[in-house]
């Protein structure tokens, strides 16, 4: 298997990245330039063609893309953990939480990223003043998240899941790109400071 990806601060290949380093497995990254636009090249866009990354291809050449069906997959040929949950209820839940990291938390900074930030002005038709309203929009998603939080360890329980994975990457993204989860926000302060300190959020 090849995993195409790129380095830290690109937030969808680090979730699998995390994810490998929380199973254990043996699988080296191999790196897409993104500044050269190598993602958008032909030989890229033959394995993935919307030019995105991370994809894994497999020893027979077939492709997958998205964050969470590779994970998925992994997790599914790799027995070992419950990252997805064990039981029907927690996979429910996982994905559940999943899906609201997803469009909750990480859509006003993806809005905010393509829209207001400089890195992106080139690459993109920007409306600033939509981009910049969804600094707004994110602190109300973490406002939503301090409160689930306030009586659990974890976004989906009490055992750390993909959907930490998830949200560990957009919010240190967030951060990198100027919208930081400031003091208003204690429980997702504390929540940080406990995923942050596993071995695996440095991958």
């Amino acid at each position: 298997m090849i995993l195409y990806g790129a380095p830290n601060p690109a937030p969808n290949p680090r979730r699998v990245r995390i994810f490998i380093a929380e199973k254990g497995l043996d699988l080296s990254e191999t790196l897409v330039n993104m500044m050269k636009r190598e993602h958008k090249s032909d030989e890229h866009r033959a394995r993935n063609s919307l030019g995105q990354i991370p994809t894994l291809v497999l020893d027979d050449g077939t492709a997958i893309s998205e964050t969470v069906a590779i994970c998925r997959y992994l997790d599914d040929t790799n027995p070992g953990g419950a990252l997805f949950g064990t039981t029907p209820l927690e996979r429910a839940h996982v994905d559940m939480w999943i899906r609201r990291v997803e469009f909750v938390l990480m859509n006003p900074v993806g809005m905010f990223w393509r829209h207001a930030h400089p890195r992106t002005a080139a690459l993109l038709t920007q409306f600033k003043d939509f981009g910049e309203s969804n600094r707004a929009n994110y602190e109300g998603s973490l406002k939503w998240l301090d409160r689930e939080l306030a009586e659990k360890p974890f976004i989906a329980g009490e055992t750390y899941t993909m959907a930490d994975i998830c949200a560990l990457c957009t919010i240190d993204f967030a951060d990198w790109i100027g919208l930081p989860v400031g003091d208003d926000f204690p429980n997702v302060q504390a929540w940080h400071a406990r995923v942050t300190a596993r071995p695996s959020a440095q991958a």
